[in-house]
């Protein structure tokens, strides 16, 4: 069947200006609540890790403050009456927390194998960590949903750097629990690791995202594709 005079499925209607409106309202609130969440999370982690002596944990919390850095980033970039014009600085704040983020892990789990370090029991941290799994990927997909309709890159990064933590969340909760049951304290750095790298590539497409200066509709697709002039 002829395609032609059909419209590219890669184009989607811009919203009204009062649509536009309530999708900027939406946005601050979801970073609102993501930043008080990840202070709250920041300071138990923080405190339950010093407690237990475990790096997982510390490194949870120091995880915790990256995300708020993020979410802050895009906070202030819809505090703007023109947000599209703070886009570049807010997605490349939203790359160096990702870069941020894969190196506080990484240095984390590199401490654990190495044996420098030991992840204790902690229930705080089991029950926190199980909270999180359940909250972030929530907060993620309705920030990304809205980032989407809303055409805002900055914000559909700033999902991917939730999405990442929620993982992280769930690389912790396992650790920990195997840790605790079958006293396998390597588990939670190698799939901590493993995350790192998931960070690390999702940093570089949001700094690119900015630096290739595609347009907003492609770095809010579903196609992740590399730029062409990159």
């Amino acid at each position: 069947m002829s395609t032609v005079g059909l419209p590219s499925p890669r184009l989607r209607a811009q919203p009204s200006p009062a649509r536009r409106a309530t999708l900027q309202r939406r946005i601050r609130w979801i970073v609102a609540a993501t930043i008080a969440y990840n202070v709250v999370e920041a300071v138990i982690a923080l405190s339950a890790g010093t407690v237990a002596s475990s790096a997982a944990l510390v490194g949870f919390g120091l995880d915790s403050i990256v995300e708020v850095l993020s979410a802050a980033a895009v906070a202030w970039q819809f505090s703007s009456p023109d947000p599209h014009r703070r886009e570049r600085i807010a997605l490349r704040v939203i790359a160096l927390s990702f870069f941020g983020l894969a190196a506080f892990v990484s240095v984390d789990a590199a401490r654990s194998l190495l044996g420098f370090a030991e992840v204790q029991h902690s229930t705080v941290g089991i029950v926190l960590a199980a909270v999180s799994v359940v909250l972030m990927p929530a907060f993620s997909l309705f920030e990304r949903r809205t980032g989407k309709e809303l055409g805002s890159a900055s914000a559909v990064a700033d999902s991917k750097q939730t999405l990442i933590c929620s993982y992280l969340s769930a690389a912790v909760l396992i650790g920990l629990v195997l840790n605790s049951t079958l006293g396998w304290a390597w588990a939670d750095a190698v799939a901590a690791l493993v995350i790192a790298g998931f960070a690390v590539r999702e940093g570089v497409e949001a700094w690119r995202g900015d630096a290739c200066k595609r347009p907003v509709s492609s770095l809010t697709s579903e196609n992740t594709d590399t730029c062409d002039c990159c």
